[in-house]
Parts: structure tokens; sequence; C-alpha cells
């Protein structure tokens, strides 16, 4: 399999077990709010959105938001993210198979710089990444509109073509294809079956990503 000149990672679930944290905060903000909702809840109705399109999904819902609520539920989860978060097992080793391999990565979030200043801040990621890191909150640009993975691409002076990215969400598989980049879906904790279905090639395991793009050396 011919190895990719690029790898871009989305950070929350993918990077850094995040959307664990933020959608347990979700869930009793929206109950709060009127609208009863378990963790599991939101991260089956929301996972891969804004935060504002998160807010008008809410609202549709029956939720009573005031207008406030966008910078009122950021506060809240950066709040819960600063007592920690935890790195996806086996990022660090492929990170490091990366470097060994000369092949540059990134990272593209519809989350905020704030936001993954702390999460990737704490957890010691944030400098491997150096400048490579794309948010939708700067750019003006969300998935699943390709442009944070063709800045990324932009970035790095890569052929969006020889790019690899590694999603969780429906939205970014979306965003990914519309680059017309290769895209990994990271299904932990189902069958991937949302993300097969958008066309993302699915895996369990970070640990199987060296051997899905090449990296014979470091799967062995």
């Amino acid at each position: 399999m011919t190895r990719p000149d690029l790898v871009i990672f989305d950070c929350d679930g993918v990077l850094v077990d995040s959307e664990t944290v933020s959608n347990v905060v979700l869930a009793e903000n929206l109950s709060r709010h009127g609208l009863p909702m378990t963790p599991e809840g939101c991260l089956d109705l929301f996972v891969g959105g804004t935060m504002r399109s998160v807010g008008e999904q809410a609202r549709a819902l029956g939720a009573d938001l005031p207008a406030t609520w966008v910078d009122d539920i950021y506060e809240e989860i950066y709040a819960a993210l600063r007592a920690g978060v935890d790195v996806i097992a086996g990022i660090p080793e492929l990170l490091d198979g990366l470097d060994a391999a000369g092949i540059p990565y990134a990272v593209g979030s519809n989350g905020s710089d704030r936001k993954m200043q702390i999460t990737l801040g704490q957890t010691g990621l944030m400098p491997r990444f150096g400048d490579a890191v794309f948010s939708a909150h700067t750019l003006g640009v969300a998935k699943p509109d390709p442009g944070l993975y063709l800045a990324a691409a932009a970035h790095h002076g890569v052929d969006p073509t020889r790019a690899v990215v590694v999603e969780d969400s429906a939205t970014g598989v979306r965003a990914a294809q519309a680059a017309g980049m290769r895209c990994l879906g990271y299904a932990a904790h189902d069958d991937g079956a949302r993300l097969a279905a958008v066309g993302a090639e699915v895996f369990e395991s970070m640990f199987h990503v060296p051997m899905l793009i090449g990296l014979a050396e470091a799967a062995e």
C-alpha cells in the first residue's frame, strides 16, 4: 500500500477522549434546559457538528436555550476538560511511527483553538503538531465543508489526493471525501456502520493505522 504524504487527524475522539467528557456536560446542560438527554444520546445526535448547529438542533427538539447558550456551554465544557482527558490509546505510538517515516501530520477540528489548547496542551500532544492545527472557529469553515482539510494539505504543500484523514464522525468523513482524501473511520465503541455508510474505511484501534497506511515496519 502506498504511504500517504500527510495524515490529518480530527481532534475530539480521535486524538483525545474529550467526547466522553463533553457529552456528559452537554447532556446535563440540555436536561436543565428542558430537553432530557443522556451522554449516549448526545453522541448519537450531535457528534461531528458545531456547537451552534447543536444548539439549533436542540431548540428544534424542544430545548429552551438562552441567546448566550453557545458561549455558556463552551465555558462548562472547558471547565470539565481542564480536569483532565486521556490520550486515545495508540496515538503516541502512531505519531512516533509517522515521525520515523518522515510523514507530516496535522489536526483539523470543528472545535475551537481554545478547546484544543486545553485538551492537546495538557496531554503534551500540542507541541507535536506545531502550527499545523486548524480550527473551524479560526478558518470560518466547518466540516462537512472540506476547507479545514484542504487548509492542512496546503500548509504542508501536499496534494489532497495524497493525504489520509483519520475521523470518527460521518460529518468528518464527508469533509474528507469532499477534499478528495482517503478517510479512515475510527470506531472504537460500535461497529462503525455509520462511518462505513458514508465511505470511510472502518478500523477499531489506532494500533491498526500503521498497517492501513503502509507503515509495515511499524505494524510488525
